[in-house]
């Protein structure tokens, strides 16, 4: 049997004495669209980033396609991986943030094969040529040229999409991409992550967009102050809650 993409079990995470996270157990199989749902401050955007270990883990563990984030077990040990090492797994993971981080003196084009040539060594000309296509993949093949600032927010989003896609990563995390955004922006960032699962990408998104999650996810996960209330279906989630802290949540987003 294949292991699960993503495996958390007991993860925690605090900032001095504030426990963010408080024992998270979550499974993520090859494949599945896993929704994180919740109030702000519910530490859905902190599991996200420790996931790939821009945020360290304070007790339990946590695990991408069954190697330890961050560390590795030596004599019955963790322990913690130097930079390099840490960067090298986290080229296999790609994350799209609330803001598009894009290089605001570069062309799409250029922000797409930036890291395919200055990370993975991948010539120029096969990096433009790939770049063009994830471009097109995300419907702007006619924006290569355009910088940033000639881009609305749902484009610039749409290039970061690209940007992360062109490291061909196993698993893409998104943090909120579309809370940035203008409401009639946000419909065709959603349709690109769509396509992305209908082509059986592995994604993990923390989200707002409760109809994407009811439409697209596999998993529906509910956090509130630092732990799983309810996990399960969508379907089960989101119009059959067992919990009463779900029910609440829903009764105010739906």
């Amino acid at each position: 049997m294949s292991q699960p993409m993503v495996q958390a079990r007991g993860v925690r995470k605090r900032y001095g004495s504030l426990e963010v996270l408080r024992g998270i157990d979550l499974t993520v199989e090859r494949g599945q669209v896993c929704c994180l749902l919740g109030p702000s401050g519910s530490g859905k955007s902190t599991f996200l980033r420790c996931i790939n270990h821009l945020e360290r883990v304070d007790g339990g563990t946590l695990k991408v396609d069954g190697d330890l984030v961050g560390y590795r077990r030596h004599a019955g040990k963790l322990h913690e991986l130097g930079e390099r090492e840490v960067a090298e797994r986290r080229r296999d993971i790609g994350m799209v943030f609330q803001r598009f981080n894009l290089f605001p003196h570069m062309t799409a084009l250029d922000n797409v094969c930036e890291a395919p040539v200055k990370v993975a060594g991948v010539s120029k000309a096969e990096a433009e040529a790939e770049a063009q296509r994830l471009l097109e993949q995300v419907g702007l093949a006619d924006r290569a040229g355009h910088f940033p600032a000639q881009l609305s927010g749902g484009q610039q989003q749409r290039v970061a999409i690209a940007r992360a896609l062109a490291m061909k990563p196993k698993l893409m995390l998104f943090d909120e991409p579309t809370s940035a955004l203008d409401p009639e922006l946000v419909g065709d960032v959603l349709d690109v992550m769509r396509r992305l699962a209908a082509d059986g990408m592995t994604m993990v998104v923390v989200t707002h967009e409760i109809g994407f999650a009811r439409e697209v996810a596999d998993t529906a996960v509910f956090m509130d102050e630092g732990v799983v209330v309810e996990a399960g279906a969508p379907r089960q989630v989101l119009t059959e809650p067992t919990q009463e802290r779900t029910r609440a949540f829903l009764s105010k987003v739906l």
